[in-house]
């Protein structure tokens, strides 16, 4: 008799907490629904005074206006070299930087951790302007290399701190006994460890891609004059004008530019929610 009226107990809290979580799913999916329905709707429903969330007359009109626009194809290489090279980049650096601070005792790594966690405590904002004198003087500006360098030292603190738990959860008895086995460090160090803390670096992957890709004052301050060297984001001053702002395109730039980000987080979502439960026996 307990089990039913337990179960009926726990019911309507669960179902709370159901509704509560699609409330909120649909808070978060809102704006993206928005602006695909603003890239689809023709200009006269766009500019309408009584705005619908529905359309009868779908459009790629916006749509073919970006894709036609000049360079475009260049700006999204563009971005995705910057971001899948720092991807990559970071997500090596971290780990091997985690798994030093994690595994090696030596003087001031406590103070190294600080710095790590202060550094993410600076607004981006306020080094923009040494940032930019500091790529001057190494001949960096209208580079790639000028978006590549920042992103990759804002994205590294964060990658470390977050690894190191993953490296600590890995346990020195693992280590120990694959030494026994005549492993040497580089073989556990990228046949055993890398792959246990792949979820953690899948992680920060997704954190360092999202905040490249979506860069803006980097590439509006550091690329001045070569064009050719600008990113996606870019892109949308184009269709920002002075007498009138053409909305429609700049939705559709805007779903153009949220599709990369699907694409990447759809394929490494199963790295995302897996863990390290049973990758390590006893």
């Amino acid at each position: 008799m307990s089990l039913p009226v337990r179960s009926f107990v726990r019911r309507p809290g669960r179902l709370v907490a159901e509704a509560a979580a699609l409330l909120i799913a649909a808070a978060v999916a809102f704006p993206l629904y928005w602006m695909v329905l603003s890239a689809l709707k023709p200009s006269g429903e766009i500019q309408s005074t009584h705005p619908r969330p529905w359309t009868l007359s779908p459009s790629l009109e916006s749509f073919r206006r970006v894709f036609q626009q000049q360079d475009f194809g260049r700006y999204f290489l563009n971005s995705l070299l910057v971001a899948g090279t720092v991807v990559v980049a970071s997500a090596l650096i971290a780990f091997l930087a985690a798994t030093a601070v994690t595994r090696f005792r030596f003087r001031f790594r406590t103070t190294l951790l600080i710095m790590f966690l202060v550094a993410q405590m600076v607004p981006v904002e306020a080094l923009t302007i040494p940032l930019f004198f500091l790529m001057r003087d190494f001949g960096q500006l209208n580079t790639l290399g000028s978006l590549i360098l920042p992103h990759l030292a804002f994205s590294l603190p964060f990658a470390i701190w977050m690894l190191r738990g993953f490296v600590r959860a890995v346990p020195e008895a693992l280590e120990e006994a694959a030494y026994i086995d005549g492993a040497s460090r580089t073989r556990f160090l990228w046949q055993i460890l890398f792959p246990l803390v792949l979820p953690g670096l899948v992680a920060t992957s997704v954190f360092s891609f999202i905040s490249t890709w979506n860069d803006f004052l980097f590439a509006k301050s550091f690329i001045i004059s070569d064009t050719s060297q600008s990113t996606l984001p870019m892109a949308l001053l184009v269709f920002f004008k002075p007498d009138e702002n053409d909305w429609g395109g700049i939705m559709a730039a805007s779903t153009v530019m949220t599709v990369p980000v699907l694409v990447f987080f759809v394929l490494v979502q199963r790295r995302l929610v897996s863990g390290l439960g049973g990758a390590v026996k006893d």
